[in-house]
């Protein structure tokens, strides 16, 4: 009996000295809480951090590029189809033409002649004291035809323009989707004052992404 008693009570000795892991478990898991909170409310700030610093960088992309004479610009419309595509982010350097003269070819971008609220993209068919006409769906200057593979045959326009010579400080201008394109042939030639500038970058989207 007293053995018994005995080895009951050392039973009990064993019990209260080893308590068991839930006990443990439960004693660690306000520890743990704040760990977990510590972490989280870190991961947070981190990404504001980031943010800011996302927000701050792009402020000063766009101030240097108002600074130095560049504009973003937006394609609306099909009138440039394929060259240029509806919502075509772009940037148009406006500084160049201060240095020096619009070039066939050149795309630009340009105030609306009629209203000059408006702006369009065009490009280049022919300078000031260029000599140009249109004969079925063909460009000549100067009498000599304009390379134009860059228009599909669909987007050709095969309606003749007699010959002009584009006067001094002024240009001719096309949409490179000739049927589907307002330009000099409808609204007359640009003044060289009209023409913002020079379309530079194709920025967006990312996977047409290229320079012209």
């Amino acid at each position: 009996m007293t053995e018994s008693n005995s080895s009951s009570e050392n039973s009990e000795d064993s019990r209260l000295d080893h308590p068991s892991s839930s006990s443990l478990e439960a004693a660690s898991n306000p520890t743990m809480h704040r760990s977990k909170a510590a972490a989280l409310i870190k991961r947070l700030i981190q990404e504001v951090v980031n943010w800011f610093k996302t927000l701050a960088s792009a402020a000063v992309y766009a101030t240097l590029i108002v600074t130095f004479g560049f504009q973003v610009a937006r394609v609306e419309g099909q009138s440039m189809a394929p060259t240029l595509i509806d919502q075509d982010r772009l940037i148009v350097n406006k500084l160049i033409y201060r240095l020096g003269e619009p070039r066939r070819s050149d795309i630009v971008m340009l105030f609306y002649p009629i209203d000059p609220g408006k702006s369009f993209v065009k490009r280049v068919i022919a300078e000031e004291g260029d000599t140009f006409r249109i004969e079925n769906g063909l460009v000549f200057v100067n009498d000599v035809p304009v390379r134009d593979d860059y228009i599909p045959q669909g987007f050709r326009s095969y309606e003749d323009y007699g010959e002009q010579v584009v006067p001094q400080g002024y240009y001719f201008v096309m949409g490179d989707h000739r049927n589907n394109s307002s330009d000099s042939r409808h609204w007359g030639m640009v003044p060289k004052k009209y023409i913002i500038g020079k379309v530079q970058v194709r920025w967006w989207p990312i996977p047409t992404a290229r320079v012209f």
